[in-house]
């Protein structure tokens, strides 16, 4: 077969749609994946996007023989047959896929006179993953670790840049009064997500995942803690910035001093800024015996949380922070992690790991448990 089909509106695409689209590659030389834009529907990604978004994920994995086409006020099936494709490829994953598939096929073929449609059925570990269900995921803390599981990498990241916008518009709201103050919000934002800070290539841990991760628990604690507005902002805008700055190499100052003197650099939220840099300081394990700041201990318990998480959030932090330090032997890291995850585990014991109450009693006692498994894996 020369050329066949593959439709949707793939908002997000996930890996039961790049399944689907590998076994077009099977059985045609050429696959054309029919992007719809449905103006009746909402999606997260404009069309443009969803389209970069599916290139990009294809083009990863080799997939060279696969273009993509926006479909706009028009039968996508009709559209195929117009660029000569006589079938579109289509995944049913259960009774109610077919039986809704049915009737697509039938009105693709009968009434419009388009393509017909081949039908293929998934493995059972992408049986229930749809872009619906990835949207489901959203929200709750370690949200994005799951998601990471069920979409390709250009999706996923695409899926946290939008969902740490909404994050930075919504502290920044109201205090960017002005297109000179927006405009710097705007830079900060390309800043800090970008290559140069938590997008960076060789950000293994300190990464997008971490600031995504962090954020959500903040938000976690201010929704059940109920702190004032300005200490939740505070915290924020310190997470943001705490690890901008990460240079194993050293510049003369710590890597908490340097991103607490980029966050005052920055002009952002001055009626904050003080009390902003002094809590990043706090974080500082050079300096924060000596700093005191009433948000100082939720700060640092927000981000040891991720010790206390399950066993996947967990792995994928292991792993992170052993790629994060790639430049150090097997042996001298397992020495020093273990050295590390000892202290850290006898302050669980003792119950001054985490110093705000509300992260203790979510996380203490499973903390206890990953550290130990991870000494003994050592």
């Amino acid at each position: 077969m020369k050329k066949i089909g593959f439709s949707g509106t793939l908002d997000p695409i996930t890996n039961g749609h790049m399944w689907v689209i590998g076994e077009a590659r099977a059985i045609a030389d050429e696959v054309v994946v029919f992007l719809s834009e449905n103006s009746t529907k909402q999606p997260k990604f404009s069309a443009e996007q969803r389209k970069a978004i599916i290139a990009e994920s294809c083009a990863e994995r080799g997939w060279d023989n696969v273009q993509v086409q926006i479909v706009k006020s028009d039968y996508t099936a009709r559209v195929a047959k117009k660029h000569g494709i006589d079938y579109l490829m289509r995944g049913i994953r259960t009774t109610a896929d077919f039986d809704y598939e049915n009737l697509i096929q039938q009105t693709n073929v009968d009434v419009i006179g388009g393509a017909k449609t081949l039908f293929v059925m998934p493995p059972r570990d992408l049986g229930s993953v749809s872009s619906s269900f990835v949207k489901a995921l959203e929200g709750p803390v370690g949200w994005n670790w799951t998601m990471k599981n069920f979409v390709p990498a250009p999706a996923y990241k695409a899926w946290i840049i939008s969902w740490l916008r909404k994050e930075w518009d919504a502290l920044w709201q109201g205090a960017a009064a002005g297109p000179a103050a927006a405009a710097n919000a705007d830079a900060w934002f390309e800043r800090l997500t970008g290559p140069g800070a938590y997008g960076g290539p060789g950000r293994a841990y300190h990464n997008l995942d971490h600031l995504v991760h962090g954020l959500a628990e903040i938000r976690t604690w201010s929704a059940n803690v109920g702190p004032s507005k300005r200490d939740a902002d505070i915290v924020r805008a310190a997470f943001w910035f705490h690890d901008a700055v990460y240079d194993h190499a050293g510049s003369g100052v710590s890597n908490e001093e340097a991103s607490a003197r980029q966050w005052l650099a920055s002009g952002l939220g001055p009626d904050i800024a003080d009390d902003v840099a002094a809590l990043i300081r706090a974080t500082d394990h050079f300096q924060s015996a000596g700093v005191a700041h009433p948000l100082k201990e939720t700060m640092l318990s927000v981000d040891l949380a991720i010790l206390g998480q399950a066993d996947e959030v967990y792995r994928h932090y292991t792993q992170g922070i052993r790629a994060e330090y790639r430049h150090i032997s097997d042996d001298r890291y397992a020495l020093q992690r273990g050295q590390v995850l000892t202290y850290l585990r006898h302050k669980a014991e003792a119950g001054t790991l985490f110093g705000d109450p509300f992260f203790a009693d979510q996380y203490n006692a499973q903390a206890i448990v990953n550290m130990s498994d991870e000494i003994s894996a050592l």
